[in-house]
């Protein structure tokens, strides 16, 4: 099947996933940051004090995220993404109208719960459901909302602070959220549920089964690709959250910084364009292993980087991994679990990356506040991603032999 043809007989398919995974970045890390200067001079909190905020917060909607994701098991999209978007909406107003520190707890863990965990979930269980033979396509195709919204949002965020009260732009936020429930209702009028698809349209995962998520537990490649999981939410997380510090420490405006993340975004969908294809291909076990080592090349290209071309390069090593981990790693759990209760599994996927969104801001921010520079750190990040890798090849090598059975 052609890409226009693909495109074309599943146009409303793919714009919902992309609307949903676009409009899950008003409560992602690059959108969240963008206020981070803002809000810990109006609550007088130290890098340390946000971090833990942020990390406390996004814990607790990780813990929720193990529960709550299994529900795109017994929902459809249409009547799920509304609900939560409507949630997303409210957590906006919230944080524009907080006025104690304290309530940034809850302010943050509402954000993250419904945008980063819930609206993304929602928009990648959809996508490694309904398509088998295309789902590297689809899943890349969908996943352009992030790329969008990381590549709009911060910029113009950014320059609108200039002229409006930064709690002013959550309003905005909020009104975003709850207008694009009107073109998803109407995209998915026709949407298939996850109940008729569970007998006729589900692929097989690892032995010709259908893994519940007890079961994907239980086996020895889930516990070796947490280290995975945990890593790029962990540390893109990081680099966006304290990306104001960051700037100041290489001797540049917050602006300029911005600047850069368009660049970022095009190195990203490359990558996702060229996975995607790939997976549909060849399968997620030629590529799942390594799709992680130019993270390590990109952090120790930020620690000793000291002007804009560094700078450039270490966030175009960073944009393939960005691009690889929107596809690869979902497809893979579909590919090697199964279909049948990919939200289940998926979900604790999820809260995995979801935990380590919460790591990394407070545990970096924590270092910063006890004299460990942002720069020596990001060294020990690349060493990070060195000892994941190796433990995705030592999984994923074990496991493979198993797919012979499925295909």
């Amino acid at each position: 099947m052609s890409i226009t043809v693909f495109l074309r007989d599943n146009a409303p398919y793919l714009t919902a996933g992309a609307l949903l995974t676009f409009l899950s970045s008003f409560g992602q890390t690059f959108f969240i940051s963008i206020f981070a200067g803002e809000i810990m001079e109006a609550f007088s909190l130290t890098h340390g004090q946000w971090g833990l905020i942020y990390g406390i917060g996004t814990f607790s909607s990780a813990a929720i995220m193990v529960w709550a994701g299994g529900l795109t098991d017994r929902y459809r999209v249409r009547g799920l993404a509304p609900v939560i978007l409507v949630m997303l909406a409210l957590a906006c107003l919230a944080m524009a109208l907080n006025p104690v520190w304290w309530g940034l707890f809850f302010v943050i863990f509402a954000l993250r719960f419904a945008g980063q965990g819930m609206t993304s979930h929602i928009a990648i269980v959809a996508m490694s459901r309904w398509f088998i033979a295309t789902r590297g396509r689809a899943l890349a195709t969908a996943t352009l909302g992030f790329a969008v919204g990381e590549a709009l949002l911060p910029l113009l965020f950014v320059a609108l602070m200039v002229v409006i009260d930064w709690r002013v732009l959550w309003v905005v936020a909020a009104i975003i959220s709850l207008l694009g429930i009107v073109p998803l209702l109407r995209l998915l009028r026709l949407e298939r549920t996850p109940a008729s698809l569970a007998h006729t349209d589900q692929s097989l995962g690892m032995g010709g089964a259908h893994w519940t998520r007890n079961q994907a537990l239980r086996h020895f490649l889930f516990w070796f690709m947490v280290p995975a999981l945990l890593g790029p939410s962990a540390f893109s997380t990081a680099f966006f959250f304290h990306q104001v510090h960051f700037a100041d420490l290489k001797g540049i405006t917050h602006v300029e910084l911005v600047a850069m993340y368009p660049f970022f975004t095009l190195v990203s969908i490359g990558a996702m364009i060229a996975s995607g294809w790939a997976l549909d291909r060849f399968g997620t076990p030629p590529f799942i292993p390594y799709f992680q080592i130019p993270m390590i090349v990109g952090f120790v290209i930020f620690a000793y980087a000291a002007g804009p071309i560094g700078l450039l390069a270490g966030l175009f090593f960073m944009g393939l991994t960005t691009g690889f981990n929107t596809t690869i790693p979902a497809a893979f759990w579909a590919e090697f679990y199964g279909t049948a209760y990919i939200g289940s599994i998926k979900a604790m996927a999820t809260a995995v990356m979801v935990l380590g969104s919460a790591i990394g801001p407070g545990v970096t921010g924590v270092l910063i506040d006890l004299g460990m520079g942002l720069e020596t750190q990001y060294i020990l990040v690349g060493g990070y991603f060195i000892i994941a890798t190796v433990m995705m090849m030592i999984g994923v090598t074990r496991a493979r032999p198993a797919l012979a059975v499925a295909a």
